[in-house]
């Protein structure tokens, strides 16, 4: 598990700790960790991007967990900028089995804008604050980011998703309600990546009302049973006690 943002290796109001102490007693070794330069892990002495830092950070994590419960494939699971940097290790690490990305890549379509702006025709205070926030907008020169970080572009990430399932890694897609901003139906995960969407090995969901670190209790709990059903039918423990 990979660090959200600047938290610390519990998570967005211990998050990680709920996650891995469900998969831990459902026979998944889990280990939540921080990377380089957050929570309790200094700064490196190599000199590398950030990039390439975060791949030897994960490598390690996935060595240490080697040694101790003889695991030989890893799936790595992030929230926001924790999904962004899951996605740059199962890049190209081998060891990468598959990945859970919270709130990761996507982006606004014309189903989006169709879905967000039609309902909203029809008030005017609303397309007054639309109006004054693009204004505003330009003023000070604001690009088009989510939560302030730029995204790849969409064909980069098609390109390295396609990659990644020929290479056999399984991939869930987990969007809450809390990134609307960029993600507003389950359909926009095919309207993103097209035929990619319709691959076995890939899968998409969204849990509209959630809020982006699922602070309630019903939330979490529904994000849990989530996390723990997709790996149970993916990646079953060795004595089949998941299966």
């Amino acid at each position: 598990m990979l660090n959200a943002g600047m938290v610390y290796r519990v998570g967005p109001f211990r998050l990680h700790v709920e996650i891995t102490r469900r998969l831990n007693a459902c026979g998944y070794p889990t280990l939540r960790f921080d990377l380089s330069t957050l929570g309790d892990s200094g700064a490196s002495n190599e000199s590398q991007s950030r990039a390439q830092q975060i791949r030897a950070d994960v490598a390690d994590a996935m060595s240490l967990l080697a040694s101790h419960a003889g695991c030989t494939r890893f799936v790595l699971l992030g929230l926001c900028s924790g999904a962004q940097n899951a996605h740059i290790v199962a890049v190209d690490e081998p060891r990468v089995a598959g990945a859970i990305f919270l709130d990761g890549y996507a982006y606004r379509t014309l189903g989006f804008h169709l879905r967000h702006y039609l309902p909203r025709l029809h008030s005017a205070a609303l397309w007054h604050r639309f109006i004054s926030r693009k204004l505003q907008a330009a003023a000070n020169q604001r690009g088009d980011d989510v939560f302030a970080v730029s995204f790849p572009p969409r064909d980069q990430v098609r390109r390295e998703l396609t990659d990644m399932l020929d290479r056999g890694l399984r991939l869930h897609f987990i969007y809450s309600g809390g990134v609307t901003r960029y993600f507003n139906h389950p359909r926009q995960f095919r309207e993103c990546f097209g035929r990619l969407a319709s691959r076995p090995e890939i899968s998409a969901c969204q849990f509209e009302g959630t809020d982006h670190t699922y602070a309630l209790q019903v939330d979490r709990q529904r994000l849990l049973q989530e996390v723990e059903g997709w790996l149970q039918r993916n990646f079953p423990t060795s004595d089949g006690s998941t299966a």
